[in-house]
């Protein structure tokens, strides 16, 4: 087979592969995406047996024993609240006030189950004040 036929038939596979693996790369980045749902969110779609990545602020901080934990969370705006049942590490900026992203199922009893080690702790804004206003001589576009 001539030599430069060679060549063309490798750049051809080469670029194949090449052009495989990006659109697999592609299709995983934005399929393993998921949206996370306020409290308000699951709380109408009901327990259905689904995992989802839970977020809002924590309300209240029930006592820690060992590795778990019971808390409530509430939408972010102040709306709904949902008893959350979480057993694993807990990240020492945890506490009451502050967001979170857990991830886990509600179940039957009105509790949403998480995963274990699976809470997140969102850290504030430097350019927010504790009450959530923004200072005055902060520049926000």
């Amino acid at each position: 087979m001539d030599p430069a036929r060679k060549r063309q038939i490798r750049l051809g596979v080469a670029l194949t592969v090449a052009v495989l693996l990006a659109a697999a790369l592609v299709y995983t980045s934005f399929s393993a995406g998921t949206e996370a749902r306020e409290p308000s969110d699951l709380l109408a779609a009901g327990p259905n047996g689904e995992t989802y990545k839970l977020t809002g602020k924590v309300s209240e901080e029930g006592p820690r024993v060992g590795g778990s934990l019971e808390f409530v969370i509430e939408d972010r705006d102040g709306g709904e609240t949902l008893p959350v049942s979480y057993e694993g590490i807990i990240p020492d900026p945890f506490r009451e006030g502050r967001e979170v992203i857990v991830t886990g199922e509600l179940s039957e009893q009105g509790v949403f189950v998480a995963e274990e080690d699976s809470l997140i702790t969102k850290c504030p804004s430097k350019f927010v004040a504790e009450d959530g206003s923004i200072p005055e001589n902060t520049f926000v576009e």
